[in-house]
């Protein structure tokens, strides 16, 4: 036998049980293989294998079970050896000679062993693997490791023996495990309150963090978009389905005191030209929510606060005859802090209000709890037991604090003179939006009203004992079920949008996870059975009662004890899983938790002609631990789940400005252009200079940021130049500008061709920009009233802003003549505009005529009449396309790094450790302008008119659209030397490209 064959042989007999050995029997039979040169054996040989089959046998038997053999049959035995071609017995290459006869006592012995043996060897396994490993490749499955039906009804009762003997021997956790596979034996309550020391989460933030992209921004840690492709599908449901978003981070500020008082204070924050104030009739009332944007006291149109949109509780009460009333502020939080220090002060409430509420410890102390790393090495990777003290079994999970405080400052003030009471209700209440025309399908789908406590029920198995004392009262009865009736008929409109606008409705539901459905689900209208309801066609055109308005959510203790009684999840499903029919609905009687919410319809796109109503939907306000209970219930019923860009999205369609991005002349507004600017700038900085865009060579001088201020002092400062704004016969002391003979307002075309020649604005703009340093030295040098005079500031004057809007379209011989007091575009009135606002901004809407899709920060530029004549001959024109600029920087750069070297060069040669660079020299970086820029109106050739915020493809108008500010001064000089037919056309160009496209302008009120 060869090499191989011996390794074979060895490894087949290498199990073999040691009770049995092999001995010559086994060996002869092999050998008579190879007997007469390996052929086949004769006839005789086979009578003499099968005869002696018995001393075979018995010769394999061990020494200790079998007789000691005769001296004869001792003899008589060949001794084997290896020889060249096969294993031979003896040296003639005889067999065995057989017994004359056998012991049966005996031979049944030695089988009993041979038997057990191989019933041994059989059921001992002989490797690691496991059952379904030893199968075929073909016809191993996944499933097969944990499913054990998956396997071959021969192999099932021995995995199923595998996985007994696995789980009774489970390894021990090793002490590096990772923290994932270690949590389970940790408090995690505990682990989840510590790691909200910086960022505050929401209640849906675990929900959230398994589906979404988290960042951390305002003190929280959001959810930004989802980790599944679906931007066209969450489109799809504010169009048409509905969008979920969670908006518990936006801040609440109460306030209490007299009706006087509260509005005699808020009264300076606000003003009646940028719409409806605090003292609107309908939402005194507590009918409907309020917008306004708030202003420092005294200050509109300049120093924004920001906006802002309250609700003041409804004076029919039942139960309550104080004089008192309620309003509720919601705001972003990025202007909490401005906008609360400057109601204290307008209120003149200094003095805070220690609560008598204890409040836990939002954050642990080394004494409440073990640190990970100071545990024992023993105790890392182990089951700690559960300890049944009283401090432990109050553990919670924490829902107090915020991300705009710290909690351990005071939430409330108290004036001593006006006797108003102002608190702080960050996170609080959780506040979810429905978007989209199935918001009232699912909010009906999901919640039912609370039913009503009789008489008949024990009042102490309750722990809800306001809700009894409610039904108690005839009149809480009747108002409950009216706020139902009134719930219900919800269900027969087609779309939020036809509700009137801001409208609020109050009610008690059940638990919502109750009625859960075993499996998602979505809710779809039913018209037909509300078809001819006088209540519907009622309810749409006055909206909802005053008296439904009614909500106990105002009750700050009724809240608390809402969420301290609240059934944990882990108890409902226990009482789910004791029912008798398995999937029933769960009757829990007056142990049920009875929750007070407050809808609140939001309006969606309100402004312009088309496409109104759209982006509409229903704000639900919940007490707070009650997020996830609600949660998921609307997920079940078909709701698309969005995050922080899809706000964005929502934002952008509606046409409407995004908090803060879009509000340049508030402080949150400038901190959040900064901090995106340095963003934008470090990631620019990462890539080398061959893969990143030259914006000096691309006439881009602010890529990340939009200067407002320096583009209204350069039009200010272009228009002094030009002698073309339009004055009193006199020099405007507010403007310093001189006197201009009285006309309409249209500059000579001399100038507009001067202004767009490509070679001409650089000289231009140096003294344009010169002339602007001494604008700016004149105003460092005024009074703080000039200087505050000539600060930027949006045009928000809703009077003003329908002119402006009468202007910018195409004039008809219909639109020409002045309507509802609006005058024609004179030089009289831009005189009265820019006499009131020197220096602002307006907020307009661009729609691209024909390809390309604009980006944040795009240039919106003056076309030239030579755009204008060659797009009115060729309706397929793109635009002009700028020249590209030269780098003035290239050669300094160069000139830098060649002096670095040498300097290093030298030092090098002396044996000098190279020294650290000079703080106070700036570093040149390829690409980008460096130091103060130059004039931005005349930098390119055509002139800069505004910068855009917000652009990108539009699937609801089906071609690009965009969002930004543009200067007034720069606007009026461009519709005025506009003709008739082509106002309100303007140029768009990206930072990173240098194609023109046409656009136009419109401003939406």
């Amino acid at each position: 036998m060869s090499n191989a064959k011996e390794r074979k042989h060895a490894k087949k007999m290498r199990n073999q049980p040691s009770n049995v050995t092999l001995s010559s029997g086994f060996v002869t039979e092999r050998g008579g293989k190879h007997h007469c040169g390996g052929g086949k054996p004769s006839q005789s040989q086979k009578q003499e294998f099968h005869s002696g089959t018995s001393q075979q046998w018995q010769s394999k038997m061990s020494p200790h079970l079998l007789p000691k053999p005769d001296m004869n049959e001792q003899s008589s035995s060949k001794t084997m050896f290896k020889k060249k071609g096969g294993w031979k017995a003896g040296p003639e290459g005889t067999s065995q000679e057989i017994p004359k006869y056998i012991t049966a006592s005996t031979f049944a012995q030695a089988r009993a062993a041979e038997i057990s043996a191989m019933l041994k060897a059989v059921t001992q396994k002989s490797s690691n693997s496991l059952v379904f490993q030893t199968l075929p490749r073909h016809m191993r499955r996944r499933a097969m490791s944990h499913n054990v039906k998956r396997l071959p009804r021969r192999l099932q009762e021995m995995a199923k023996k595998e996985a007994e003997k696995a789980a009774h021997q489970k390894k021990e956790q090793s002490k590096t495990k990772c923290h994932k596979a270690r949590r389970c034996h940790v408090k995690r309550t505990l682990v989840f309150n510590r790691r909200q020391k910086r960022n505050i989460w929401l209640e849906t933030h675990i929900w959230h963090a398994k589906r979404f992209h988290m960042v951390r921004k305002w003190g929280y840690c959001l959810g930004e978009r989802p980790t599944t492709k679906s931007h066209r599908a969450c489109y799809r449901a504010m169009t048409n389905l509905c969008l979920l978003q969670d908006l518990s981070y936006y801040c609440c500020l109460e306030l209490k005191g007299k009706e006087e008082e509260i509005l005699k204070a808020l009264s300076q924050m606000c003003s009646i030209d940028t719409g409806l104030t605090f003292a609107a009739v309908h939402c005194l009332s507590g009918k409907r929510q309020g917008n306004v944007m708030l202003y420092r006291a005294n200050k509109y149109p300049r120093e924004l606060l920001g906006p802002v949109t309250f609700i003041w509780k409804s004076k029919k009460t039942p139960g309550d005859t104080s004089e008192d009333r309620q309003l509720w502020i919601w705001l972003h939080p990025t202007l909490k802090l401005a906008v609360l220090e400057e109601i204290k002060t307008t209120c003149q409430c200094t003095e805070p209000i220690k609560s008598s509420v204890c409040v836990p410890d939002p954050f642990l102390t080394a004494a409440q709890e073990e640190s990970p790393s100071e545990l024992s090495d023993d105790k890392i990777g182990k089951k700690r037991k559960r300890k049944n003290d009283e401090e432990s079994s109050k553990r919670m999970k924490k829902t107090i604090g915020d991300g705009t405080r710290d909690p351990c400052q005071p939430c409330s003030w108290v004036s001593p003179t006006t006797e108003i009471v102002i608190s702080d209700l960050t996170m609080e209440m959780n506040r979810f939006r429905l978007i989209g025309p199935l918001s009232h399908c699912i909010l009906i789908s999901a919640l039912q009203a609370a039913p009503v406590h009789t008489g008949e029920e024990d009042a102490e198995q309750t722990p809800h004992h306001w809700w009894s004392d409610t039904c108690k009262s005839s009149d809480g009865v009747f108002l409950h079920q009216r706020q139902e009736a009134v719930f219900q008929l919800l269900g027969g409109i087609s779309s939020p949008a036809e509700i009137p606008s801001g409208t609020i409705l109050g009610l008690t539901v059940r638990d919502p996870r109750i009625n859960l459905p075993p499996q998602q689900s979505r809710a779809l209208p039913d018209p037909e059975r509300y078809q001819d309801n006088e209540q519907i066609k009622q309810l749409l055109l006055e909206g909802v009662p005053v008296d439904c308005v009614h909500s106990f959510i105002w009750n700050q203790d009724i809240c608390r004890s809402v969420t301290e009684n609240k059934i944990s999840d882990q108890d409902l499903n226990r009482m789910r899983s004791e029912l008798l029919v398995p999937g029933s609905q769960l009757v829990l009687g007056p142990r049920e938790s009875k929750i007070p919410i407050l809808l609140i319809q939001q309006p969606g796109k309100v402004t312009g002609e088309d496409r109104l109503g759209w982006g509409s939907g229903w704000d639900i306000l919940l007490p707070k631990g009650w997020g996830m209970a609600f949660w998921i219930p609307f997920i079940y019923r078909g709701a698309r789940v969005g995050g922080l860009k899809e706000a964005t999205v929502h934002s952008q369609y509606r046409r409407s400005p995004t908090i803060p991005g879009d509000f340049p002349d508030c402080q949150a507004g400038v901190l959040f252009a900064e901090d995106q600017a340095r963003d934008l700038l470090e990631k620019y900085k990462r890539r080398p200079p061959a893969k990143r865009p030259n914006y000096v060579k691309l006439g881009t001088l602010a890529p990340f940021c939009c200067p407002w201020e320096q583009l209204t002092q350069d039009w200010e400062a272009r228009v002094q130049a030009q002698g073309s704004v339009p004055g009193a016969q006199g020099s405007d002391p507010r403007l310093g500008l001189p006197a201009v003979p009285e006309e309409i307002w249209q500059p000579s075309d001399e100038a507009g061709v001067a202004e767009n020649q490509p070679m001409k604005p650089q000289v231009s703009g140096c003294q344009v920009q010169a002339r602007t340093e001494v604008v700016l030295e004149q105003g460092a040098s005024e009074n703080r009233m000039a200087a505050t005079g000539s600060r930027l500031c949006v045009v928000r004057s809703r009077k003003l802003l329908k002119q402006l809007s009468s202007w910018c379209g195409p004039s008809s011989e219909a639109r020409r003549a002045p309507c509802r007091g609006q005058q024609e575009l004179t030089r009289k009135a831009c005189l009265s505009i820019l006499g009131d606002f020197p220096r602002a901004l307006v907020w307009v809407s661009l729609t691209l005529l024909r390809k390309g899709s604009p980006e944040p920060r795009t240039m919106i530029c003056v076309p030239s009449e030579e755009d204008l004549l060659q797009l009115s001959q060729d309706q397929g024109y793109y635009g002009p396309r700028e020249s590209r600029h030269s780098d003035p920087f290239k050669r300094l750069i160069l000139k830098e790094k060649e002096r670095k070297k040498m300097k290093r060069q030298k030092r090098a040669a002396k044996g000098l450790v190279a020294g650290p660079s000079s703080a106070g020299q700036e570093t040149l970086t390829q690409g980008l302008w460096s130091g103060p820029l130059p004039g931005l109106t005349l930098h390119c050739s055509r002139v800069l008119l505004g910068f855009v915020t917000q652009g990108d493809f539009s699937m609801a108008v089906g071609c690009g659209e965009a969002l930004g500010f543009v200067s007034v001064t720069g606007l009026l000089q461009m519709l005025s030397s506009q003709s008739a037919a082509t106002r309100g056309l303007v140029l768009l160009r990206p930072p990173t490209s240098l194609q023109y496209r046409f656009a136009r302008i419109a401003i939406e009120v």
